[in-house]
């Protein structure tokens, strides 16, 4: 479309060379055109050639003055699509996308056939979701474009994602005509496998089978056309052409659970007999697979179980299978397997320490082999891992230090010892024994990491970043780079050990990295919209799409929130004071000791500044060196996230709501998302939010302990409130009575702690909840109970109470008592310990006591 504001043929040429230059990222040479056309006064107001300049001087990172140069041509020639569509990117260029949407639509109104703009309209449309305008969009470019196949398959695309399945059928059919495929002929293959995928979600199973088995010969993915055929058999009822699927696709993979499990579905084997059958008859035809011995394993019981696991062992134990514990974990959920499990591996260790072999029957044969050394040393490993599982700590170090004592190099054993004193609770032993295996070998990324995230466990960030330096690139800090490379797990112990140790800046800027790795991810979508469709990966596309949509379900996300949210409330609660950050020391009264050991503190921690001061100015020197050389920007400059700054935000709450937002949408069907949202709003006085999100949880678990203190406090909080509207009130009321029906709150307490005797976490709940109403001593007596009915009498809640009775119920010598008691309990647990003397020059990363009551088992 000829311009508003034509150029002559000279200025005209000048300013295509400003596009090609601009295309060519010949940036500098751009800008000299773009002055050769400004400085002729005629043209000096020329809106195509400042939006131009504006543009290039964008990716040049002078953002300010693109800005300034776009705005100005856009002022001077409002009719010209060029600057419309120049606006868009820069607006695209600081992911403000809606602005953009808005700009490319202004540029179509006065060239509505420009097929550039009309695709960079579609990709925004597709990164928005707004699906029914990237229809139209792409409707309009298969109008302009039918030749082209992008054209058929976006468009088809637009109606698959709307699920409008017959129309994006239609256009896939009519495009698979045209097409004329050659010989493995993979991106016609995953068409075929796309248009039979659009079949399936559409419910058209029978067509779908008829689909595969008519363009079998054209798909070149045959794993994937057999898994899919086998489904449709299953889902089809056609039980005999699944048979003959799944048999093929195990002797391909003899190793696939899934595979055995559809198997068993066209079979038809409900017995646990003919599945032992089945089984057993693919242990002679493979004798080599793993999977036909380990999954009777799950449904045989009694003397066939045995027989079983006893094969099982003997032969893991015997070629020396490291990881055979793990293989076998998830059989000890039936609590009647462990007992024979554990009898026979003792069994093993006793025999082979008399006769070197797995039992005294085999010793008696004429032609017995001795098992190797190896054997014995496995069979160790096994049981330590074993009584570890049982929290049997005394007997899982006896046999982890037997092992150690036959052969002092496996690092497998060092690992193993780790995690026996993790689980009892000593952090320090813990991080003691990763260490020693990290140094047996250097190179080893698992061990190294391993060792890590010990120490983060044990409040050691600067020791455990100084472990990660290993593997992280020189030259850079290891922080740095660990977040570069959106290393979550890290970030997310980093954050939980600043957390206990009550260094919230910094425990919030680990949480909001991770929420900007999420938003990272998101965007970085917008490369495959172009990608995907030009390389015909259809299936994975729509995979992309449909994760992205959901991708803050993720674990890690939800794990760096509720840290965020826990550390907002904290905030909120204890809000940081001057007198926090300039405490003022009385040295006149300090005994001469205690001055030295003082100036000793202060002049670490002046050394400790300093070189965090210098590390800051390396690393913004380092960002101020990248920005120099990368001349195309991509994305906005994000604001720097200051510890101090995020640990003295004005509104804690309304942070935290940002981080629980994503929760309540991704992850409501998880208890903690509205306990979260019940702590937030129950500070924020919102007794129907408070009430929503009991509900929730009341709907997901009814019987919830933490449930029940949220109905006390609610409760409380609505007898304490003098002015609730009449309409409020009314609602409160009847859902409550649905809650806890017609009684008051102490028969309603007392009733909860007699319907679950023997659940110390219901009993913790109810005697807050009875703390709550009554403020009575009595409820000490209630929670420091450790009978041995407790099903639940663990390092994790007894922890819990041990903190309730130093935080919650301020009990002093109440807590002293059960610490002792716990003590005895949980022997090398560092929470229970008794209180130790400080050295005189104690080392900085030494846990107090304060720490180790917080650390996690």
């Amino acid at each position: 479309m000829p311009s508003s504001q034509p150029l002559p043929p000279k200025e005209n040429t000048l300013f295509k060379r400003i596009l090609k230059c601009y295309e060519q990222k010949q940036y500098k040479n751009s800008l000299k055109f773009a002055k050769a056309i400004l400085t002729n006064p005629k043209y000096c107001d020329h809106g195509e050639t400042l939006a131009m300049k504006g543009l290039t001087m964008n990716c040049m990172g002078r953002k300010e003055e693109a800005y300034d140069y776009v705005r100005r041509g856009l002022r001077n020639d409002l009719q010209s699509h060029v600057c419309w569509h120049v606006y868009g990117l820069l607006q695209r260029s600081d992911r403000k996308y809606d602005e953009a949407i808005k700009c490319y639509r202004n540029a179509l109104k006065w060239d509505k056939d420009n097929i550039q703009i009309l695709r960079d309209l579609s990709l925004l449309q597709i990164q928005m979701r707004d699906l029914e305008g990237y229809r139209e969009t792409r409707f309009q470019l298969l109008q302009l474009r039918p030749a082209q196949r992008v054209s058929w398959i976006g468009y088809a695309m637009s109606h698959h994602l709307s699920k409008e399945y017959d129309m994006a059928l239609r256009v896939l059919e009519e495009f698979r005509k045209t097409q004329t495929p050659k010989p493995y002929d993979y991106e016609h293959s995953e068409l075929l496998l796309y248009q039979n995928e659009v079949m399936r979600e559409s419910g058209m199973f029978n067509e779908a089978l008829n689909h595969l088995e008519t363009y079998e010969r054209q798909i070149c993915d045959k794993l994937a056309a057999n898994e899919i055929k086998g489904a449709l058999c299953l889902r089809l009822g056609k039980m005999k052409e699944a048979e003959l699927i799944y048999r093929d696709l195990i002797a391909r993979n003899p190793e696939n659970h899934e595979n055995y499990r559809r198997l068993e579905e066209a079979l038809g084997l409900s017995n646990d007999d003919a599945r032992y059958n089945m089984y057993k008859q693919f242990r002679s035809i493979y004798p080599r697979a793993e999977a036909p011995r380990r999954l009777p394993l799950n449904f045989t019981f009694g003397d066939t179980f045995c027989q079983l696991i006893d094969e099982y062992l003997r032969r893991a134990l015997h070629k020396g299978v490291p990881p055979l514990f793990v293989n076998i974990k998830s059989i000890y959920k039936d609590k009647e397997k462990i007992p024979a499990i554990e009898k026979i591996v003792l069994s093993y260790l006793e025999s082979l320490e008399k006769y070197c072999t797995f039992s005294p029957a085999d010793a008696e044969k004429p032609d017995y082999d001795k098992e190797p050394p190896t054997a014995y040393l496995w069979t160790l490993f096994y049981l330590a891992q074993h009584y570890d599982y049982l929290r049997e700590t005394t007997k899982a170090l006896k046999y982890i230090n037997i092992a150690l004592d036959h052969t002092p190099t496996l690092i497998e054993l060092f690992v193993a010892k780790g995690r026996i004193y993790k689980h009892a609770g000593d952090i320090k032993e813990s991080v003691a024994c990763l260490d020693e295996a990290q140094s047996q070998d250097t190179a080893d990324r698992y061990i190294n990491s391993k060792c890590a995230k010990y120490m983060l466990r044990a409040n050691l960030v600067k020791e455990a970043e100084e472990m990660c330096a290993k593997f992280t690139r020189e030259g850079v800090s290891s922080m740095d780079n660990l977040n570069e490379m959106q290393c979550m797990w890290f970030q997310i112990e980093c954050a939980k050990s600043y957390q206990r140790m009550h260094n919230y800046g910094e425990a919030l800027k680990k949480c909001h990295e991770i929420d900007r790795h999420f938003s990272e991810i998101i965007e970085d979508q917008f490369d495959f919209h172009t990608y995907c469709m030009r390389k015909m990966t259809l299936r994975a596309y729509v995979g992309l799409l449909r994760l992205e949509d959901v991708i803050r379900y993720h674990p890690y996300y939800f794990k760096a929130a509720k840290i965020a949210i826990e550390v907002y409330i904290d905030i909120h609660d204890h809000p940081p004071t001057d007198s926090d950050k300039t405490e003022e020391i009385d040295t006149e009264n300090l005994t001469p000791k205690e001055l030295k050991k003082l100036r000793s503190k202060q002049r670490r921690a002046a050394r400790k500044a300093e070189e965090k001061k210098k590390e800051e100015e390396k690393a913004e020197s380092r960002h101020q060196n990248k920005n120099k050389h990368d001349t195309e920007m991509d994305g906005p400059k994000e604001e720097e996230l200051v510890p101090e700054k995020l640990a003295k935000v004005d509104k804690p709450l309304e942070q935290a709501i940002y981080f629980l937002k994503p929760l309540q949408e991704f992850t409501s069907h998880l208890v903690d998302t509205h306990l979260l949202a019940f702590d937030i709003y129950y500070r924020k006085d919102k007794l129907l939010l408070m009430l929503q999100s009991i509900k929730r949880i009341w709907n997901i678990d009814s019987n919830n302990s933490r449930l029940h203190f949220c109905v006390c406090r609610f409760v409380k909080a609505v007898e304490d409130k003098k002015d609730i509207a009449d309409a409020v009130s009314s609602v409160i009321k009847q859902e409550l009575k649905k809650l806890i029906g017609d009684q008051d709150m102490k028969t309603f307490n007392e009733e909860f702690i007699a319907r679950n005797p023997n659940s110390l976490e219901h009993i913790i709940a109810g005697a807050q909840g009875k703390y709550v109403y009554s403020n009575s001593d009595s409820v000490i007596d209630l929670i420091t109970q450790l009978g041995d009915n407790l099903e639940d009498r663990n390092l994790q809640n007894c922890t819990e109470v041990l903190n309730l009775l130093c935080d919650f119920f301020k009990c002093e010598s109440a807590a002293e008592e059960y610490q002792r008691k716990c003590h005895e309990l949980f022997p090398f647990a560092a929470q229970f310990a008794a209180p130790q003397e400080e050295d005189d020059h104690p080392e900085e990363s030494k846990i107090t006591t304060k720490q180790a009551n917080s650390i996690p088992s």
